[in-house]
């Protein structure tokens, strides 16, 4: 095919228009310039193409030629992927970093993997098979961490030939022929997707399991399961990225991809250098096997922003292809909208509610819905999943502005930061009165089943407490706490006890930073049982002074602390010294009562 040839007709920041284009399709990717700059096309009328360039523009001149590939914007998916840090468009830095020092150079391009290093490929075919989309046909041990599964791409299927024996190969060695119904085509250890489009699956399954968190707010009151979609907004400094880093290092997911997508540059070093310091909770291997990392900061081209979104979910969606459970945290969509807004307006399209173009909600509604548990293609009824976390940062902490708003409508867990939390140092700053999870009915059956049948009840108890408490809160502020009968003032107590004992948790703590469900349960447990013993004797009459047993605040306080999560049994010693305590207490009111 004869590639086209057109030259830059207009230059508008990142958004160009190039004239003799006819011939060019949408979303090809083109080559822009002398320096040969990366874009994409976005608009076609007659033979004027209106272009975004995933680089910086400065310098480019009208009658520059502009070179079309024939190829969609692609990311290549194949071992390599784990511990690679790309940019926003696949490029690996480091490599670039090689080629043209720590300030990227513009024009500078490096193939997305490695094609010259050898992989050790045990086969699981051989010749004469039948095989299908998605099915597994070679296994390579990417990391100590993860398995690559070799795949079949989704649109070819047919009878094997040439298949090769178990040994090592490079990326772009052919490993077997398939004999279709078009000829034969070569299987590789990669296979190259366009980004925009979602991957094919068998089926979609209704949500049924939790993305284990680890984080006590997020588990026990507003659990995210596996292949859903959550959102956390705040305003500036209410840990957003700190939230996210925990989730990224202590989720249950089998695959982490974290996607950096117009953040300071300050937050991806952190990552960068911290996440390779990591230990694995489950393995001790570095988080980094299995962890992929696209950092678009702030001080990057604005276009690779918006496209960085669609390149983290296409690799999340290959590793879910294989049947593993990918977490995908996106840091923040409000960059992306924002990236959104600013190719709107150099397109002189009509501006929506704060200047965001009219068709944000439809492209967030095709980001979110990506995420899913599916029965993935294949000839094993392989299940796999990805759970997508989108940041969110409304100017001015203001959750009514357009990216939040619109985000709520495509996701069903949302997790509020709340600056006042944040400014009292309460982390993580999730408001339990301002968050929900539409998931807790449809995983109540998983925790009842895995967890305790309890569970459930607990959860709905505290939040009646925090709802009850937030209500005696107004009143404290007009008249003080003194003026609150005891009963009222046990609530107030007892809700304090939950915010600091339960709650709040160090993401820098060697015993507190993962919490296990069991140890939340007993936790949540012994507060509420203090709670229902206390609030007998104080409806009996009993002074709530006497009920407020210093020693045992304190031990429910720091309970998280002091037991780590493999001690579970010395709650049964705190639980026999608080029954103690309220027996006792019990039996002196009786006796008094009986005098």
């Amino acid at each position: 095919m004869n590639k086209v040839v057109g030259e830059v007709y207009m230059v508008n920041g990142p958004v160009i228009k190039a004239k003799n284009m006819t011939g060019v399709m949408m979303h090809e990717v083109v080559k822009v310039g002398k320096l040969k700059l990366t874009g994409e096309v976005i608009s076609l009328d007659e033979d004027l193409a209106t272009i975004e360039v995933y680089e910086e523009t400065s310098g480019l001149k009208p009658s520059e030629p502009v070179e079309g590939t024939g190829e969609l914007l692609t990311v290549t998916l194949g071992p390599g992927l784990i511990k690679s840090v790309f940019d926003g468009i696949q490029r690996p830095l480091n490599v670039l970093r090689n080629k043209s020092g720590d300030f990227l150079e513009r024009g500078v391009s490096a193939e997305a993997l490695d094609m010259n290093k050898e992989w050790d490929v045990e086969i699981l075919v051989k010749d004469g098979e039948e095989v299908i989309p998605g099915q597994i046909v070679a296994i390579v041990k990417e990391t100590e961490s993860v398995e690559h599964r070799i795949m079949i791409p989704p649109n070819i299927s047919g009878k094997l030939k040439d298949v090769v024996d178990s040994g090592k190969y490079k990326l772009d060695d052919t490993l077997m022929k398939v004999k279709t119904s078009q000829g034969e085509k070569e299987i590789k250890m990669y296979q190259k997707w366009p980004v925009r489009v979602p991957r094919p699956v068998k089926k979609r399954l209704a949500p049924s399991e939790p993305l284990i968190t680890g984080q006590r707010v997020i588990d026990t009151f507003f659990p995210l399961s596996k292949g859903g979609a959550a959102a956390i907004p705040g305003g500036f400094g209410t840990g957003k990225t700190i939230t996210q880093h925990q989730l990224a290092k202590w989720s249950d997911a089998d695959i982490v991809v974290y996607i950096g997508c117009g953040e300071r540059g300050n937050e991806m070093t952190e990552v960068l250098e911290e996440f390779p310091q990591l230990k694995d909770p489950r393995n001790g291997h570095p988080l980094m096997e299995r962890t992929i990392l696209i950092a678009n900061t702030s001080n990057m081209p604005v276009s690779a922003r918006e496209a960085s979104i669609y390149t983290g979910v296409t690799i999340a969606e290959y590793f879910r292809d294989m049947g593993y459970n990918v977490a995908l945290m996106a840091d923040s969509t409000s960059r992306w909208a924002e990236a959104l807004r600013e190719i709107s307006g150099r397109l002189e399209e009509m501006p929506a509610e704060e200047g965001f173009p009219p068709y944000l909600s439809s492209r967030l509604a095709e980001f979110y819905e990506r995420a899913g548990r599916v029965q993935v293609l294949g000839r094993d009824e392989k299940v796999g999943s990805v759970s997508i976390i989108g940041a969110v940062s409304p100017p001015g902490g203001d959750f009514s502005e357009p990216v939040t708003t619109h985000t709520k409508r495509f996701i069903r867990c949302f997790w509020a930061l709340d600056k006042s939390l944040a400014n009292a140092r309460h982390y993580p700053s999730i408001s339990w009165l301002t968050s929900y999870s539409e998931y807790v009915s449809e995983l109540e059956g998983w925790f009842k089943e895995n967890v305790h049948e309890d569970f459930g009840a607990l959860r709905k108890k505290a939040m009646e407490i925090f709802s009850e408490d937030d209500n005696l809160q107004q009143i404290i502020k007009l008249v003080g706490e003194d003026v609150l009968p005891d009963d009222q003032k046990l609530v107030v107590r007892v809700a304090n006890i939950l915010k600091i004992g339960y709650l709040q948790q160090s993401a820098f703590s060697d015993v507190d930073a993962f919490c296990e469900l069991k140890k939340q349960y007993e936790m949540l447990k012994l507060i509420l049982l203090y709670y229902d013993r206390a609030m007998a004797l104080v409806s009996k009459g009993v002074a709530i002074s006497e009920v407020l047993n210093e020693n045992i605040v304190n031990t429910l306080m720091r309970m998280k602390e002091n037991i780590p999560n493999d001690k579970l049994d010395e709650f049964k010693n705190i639980e026999k010294t608080m029954k103690a305590f309220f027996d006792s207490l019990d039996e002196k009111y009786e006796q008094v009562k009986e005098a």
